[in-house]
């Protein structure tokens, strides 16, 4: 259990923290002249004989208002408070700011150490004490027991010292030390915010920090965020002792090796993930806010200060779902940041005013890449809610699996993106997506989830779209691929779209002919007139099979108007007999599938795939021609160009 001192300046915290362990917490010259805490300090005594091996740390916080900024660095670690209060002074503003930022952080167990008893009368100790029963009544620390007790006498602290390792060891031995404050929804991959950086000689570059998520062991690689370096973990300790693994909730310092890693290049703020995270800059988060119930309103677009575990920012606030935020009131929010912060889901953000003198409010991460439109759309809100239903609680860590029973969604869930919020492999979520009865459509990289619904009313969609297409153009084949996404499901990704063709096709009710889309029961065909003058176009491309002539060509041979030969040859495209590949050309479908087989020739016999030059001297026409038709099977999906080459990616895609 990590216990964090909280408090205004000079009631006692760091005394307190040394007469309970044994260990001065000031560690700084500064510190030690003034003194006055300035950085956190932390101390982890061995326990007694009693308690076994049970781990009681203590973080002990500056109370200046000056070193807000560090206390908030400090108490991002904290799982439990040791509210310290002098029975001279009473409840002071930094009492107010501390409790109320460690409520923010979604810490909920408290203890109030009564200093200072020797300097006062009995009464006043009494008078002291119910103020702070009254004041904590109405915050989540309700009924926090309070210990009357005195630093310089020593009166009290073994009784405080008793329930401290007490209750250490029942949460030890129940497994509940984590605070919720940092869980995220799934535990995620390993995060560590930097708080402080050294060089241990011998060792090398030392980073110290609190374990937010998930695990890590000596030999591991790592990301330092946002730096982009890479390095390897060449020793751990947590709670200052020696050990192979450190999980979540942990102190811990990690000895970092490395070519790059030097400590001008670490600072405070910085983050050690794990190497596969997908953790990087954000400049915008939604966020559901939570503003304190002695906060002014909250209005729209305020410049605010900004403290995520060890980094500060400066940003501005949009509020989603109104213009004004009272006092103790909650409302969706986007943080719009000035420089970047490295967030997932379920990540707390302090929010301080302009100043920086007064703490707002507190801030929960939903999703870390917000759209840039839309944010206040209806549908929008109701995935922001959705995200909302499997933040962290006081005492428990959701599953995943309650997410998808909250999404109200038709256009399906991009499994890529929600792994990359939540910081999770893409596999756990589709296999929670799968239990939860959702279906998966993957193609390549891009994996998204529907409800069976959805599916069913895109799939109508699509249906409606080829018949209004045939009703409009009666004398089409049908519609293109990608026209039909675009008409019938824009947001979904092309990759995605196809995978879904494929199953409907294997329905009956919709045929492929090469990129063309159309119903079944649809029969195209040209006009009689249409139909004489295609039997005098036809030959002239038949001739040149690779190289066939040009619009104006064919004009000039047949003594024709150069429009009304292409539109003929526009119409003749509708119907599949040719393929426009580029403005003036038009081949035979025949000729096209012959292209195609060409190019899977080539791309079968080279790694690099199907070259312009290659391609060229094999069909026998100029390089230009060449690199339209190439251009053309890319278009169409048939390849896709990888530098210089065109690999196939639909090799059963037919053209005739």
């Amino acid at each position: 259990m990590i216990v964090g001192t909280a408090g205004h300046v000079d009631h006692g915290k760091t005394a307190l923290i040394q007469g309970l362990t044994g260990i001065a917490t000031d560690r700084l010259k500064e510190e030690q002249a003034r003194g006055l805490t300035i950085e956190a300090g932390y101390a982890y005594p061995d326990p007694p004989p009693q308690y076994g091996d049970v781990t009681l740390g203590f973080i002990d916080v500056p109370g200046h208002e000056r070193f807000i900024a560090n206390m908030l660095s400090g108490a991002a670690g904290i799982q439990a408070m040791l509210l310290v209060v002098a029975a001279d002074d009473g409840i002071m503003p930094q009492t107010v700011e501390h409790a109320r930022i460690l409520e923010l952080l979604g810490v909920t167990r408290a203890w109030v150490a009564l200093t200072k008893i020797d300097r006062v009368e009995p009464a006043r100790v009494a008078q002291i004490t119910q103020e702070l029963r009254a004041w904590l009544a109405a915050t989540p620390f309700s009924g926090a027991p309070i210990f009357p007790l005195s630093n310089t006498t020593g009166e009290g602290i073994d009784a405080l010292r008793h329930v401290l390792w007490t209750t250490a060891s029942d949460l030890s031995q129940g497994g509940a030390s984590s605070s919720a404050a940092m869980a995220s929804a799934g535990s995620g991959r390993f995060r560590l915010a930097v708080d402080r950086v050294f060089v241990k000689q011998g060792a090398g570059v030392v980073v110290t920090g609190t374990v937010r998520s998930g695990q890590l062991s000596s030999g591991d690689r790592v990301k330092l965020l946002p730096a982009g370096l890479t390095a390897r973990v060449r020793g751990l300790r947590c709670q200052n002792r020696d050990v192979e693994t450190a999980k979540r909730g942990d102190r811990c310092a990690i000895n970092l090796s490395g070519a790059d890693i030097e400590r001008g290049r670490l600072e405070r703020g910085d983050w050690v993930v794990a190497e596969r995270s997908r953790v990087e800059d954000r400049v915008r988060l939604d966020v559901t806010l939570k503003a304190l119930p002695e906060t002014p309103e909250l209005t729209h677009w305020m410049p605010v200060h900004l403290h995520h575990v060890s980094a500060h920012v400066t940003g501005r606030l949009s509020l989603l779902e109104g213009e004004v935020l009272a006092a103790n009131g909650t409302m969706l929010a986007q943080l719009v940041l000035d420089s970047p912060l490295q967030t997932v889901h379920g990540d707390i953000v302090v929010v301080r005013d302009q100043g920086a003198r007064h703490t707002l409010a507190g801030a929960r991460v939903l999703d870390v890449a917000p759209p840039r439109r839309g944010a206040r759309k209806a549908a929008r809100l109701r995935w922001l809610s959705a995200l909302r239903s499997i933040l962290p609680g006081a005492s428990e860590v959701p599953s995943i699996d309650e997410l998808w029973a909250n999404i109200d969604d038709g256009e399906g869930i991009d499994l890529d993106a929600l792994a990359a919020n939540l910081d999770l492999p893409t596999e756990t979520l589709q296999a929670s997506a799968q239990r939860s009865g959702w279906q998966v459509i993957a193609n390549r990289a891009t994996r998204f989830a529907f409800l069976a619904s959805a599916l069913m009313s895109l799939y109508d969609q699509v249906l409606n779209c080829l018949t209004a297409v045939h009703d409009q153009e009666p004398a089409m084949r049908g519609a293109e691929i990608d026209r039909l996404r675009r008409m019938s499901a824009p947001r979904l990704p092309p990759d995605l779209f196809r995978p879904l063709l494929e199953r409907w096709v294997a329905q009956g009710t919709i045929v492929q002919h090469g990129p063309f889309v159309a119903l079944t029961t649809h029969r195209a065909t040209m006009a009689e007139a249409d139909l004489a003058r295609w039997e005098l176009v036809r030959p002239q491309l038949a001739a040149s099979p690779f190289e066939p002539p040009r619009v104006r060509d064919i004009a000039q041979r047949l003594a024709w108007d150069e429009r009304e030969t292409r539109r003929l040859l526009h119409n003749a495209a509708l119907l599949g007999e040719v393929y426009q590949l580029r403005q003036d050309h038009f081949f035979l479908a025949c000729h096209v599938a012959e292209l195609a087989d060409r190019v899977r020739e080539l791309d079968a016999c080279s790694p690099v795939g199907a070259t312009a030059s290659d391609f060229r001297d094999g069909i026998g026409c100029g390089r230009k021609l060449a690199v339209a038709i190439l251009e053309f099977f890319d278009r169409v999906g048939f390849t896709r160009r990888i530098g210089d080459g065109h690999k196939v990616i639909r090799g059963d895609m037919l053209f005739d």
